[in-house]
């Protein structure tokens, strides 16, 4: 009696999980038209199939939230070490900032020549201006290099970010991820987890974590 019962129970928690599939199956089906038709085409019924089976249990859900928290901290705390080294340099971030950095800096450097070279003697002007102007390319020099190594180091640690990302899902069993970084298959996983995130948003709205 108790196996019999055990096995209905089995039998019925097999077909909740098939329904389940099917739904976010069916979902997945209807997000992926809303991407562009080079992208649907790599989408194929079995990626999607095997993408709605690792969602199943709403584990890979906690997973993609707790990924995408730690970028936007870790974009945050990137921009905030960019905006400093920014403030160092006296000028406010914005795309431009490395030019208007550098005139920030030539404006400060003038003055400060200037009132030099109106206590220096005469015969000794060409000597100060030479010093000078050495004086200035070396902190442009400074700035576009303090500049370069920050925007590297921003670089290496996204990339570093968007490896974990990749190995975590992909140890997850999430179809699609795996570390790579060619171009086409970057955007393709930023498609995948956009489908993963439509759907959670989907379920909040619903009042649970499924559809």
């Amino acid at each position: 009696m108790e196996r019999c019962s055990g096995a209905l129970e089995e039998a019925a928690d097999g077909a909740r999980q098939q329904e389940r599939h099917y739904q976010l199956l069916s979902a997945l089906q209807g997000l992926v038209k809303e991407l562009p038709s080079s992208f649907q085409q790599r989408l194929s019924y079995t990626t999607l199939s095997d993408l709605a089976l690792a969602l199943l249990d709403g584990t890979v859900f906690e997973i993609v939230q707790g990924l995408l928290e730690i970028q936007h901290l870790t974009e945050k705390s990137l921009y905030n070490q960019r905006l400093r080294l920014q403030n160092e340099h006296r000028g406010p971030w914005s795309p431009a900032a490395a030019d208007r950095h550098t005139l920030v800096l030539r404006q400060a450097l003038r003055q400060k020549h200037q009132e030099a070279q109106q206590a220096c003697r005469p015969h000794s002007l060409p000597v100060l201006q030479a010093a000078q102007q050495r004086e200035l390319e070396a902190a442009e020099q400074r700035i576009r290099e303090e500049q370069r190594a920050m925007d590297q180091k921003i670089v290496l640690e996204l990339d570093r970010k968007v490896a974990d990302q990749q190995s975590t899902l992909e140890k997850a069993g999430v179809a699609g991820f795996y570390v790579t970084t060619n171009p086409q298959e970057l955007t393709l996983q930023m498609n995948l987890l956009e489908l993963i995130r439509k759907l959670q948003q989907r379920g909040r709205q619903a009042g649970k974590v499924a559809l």
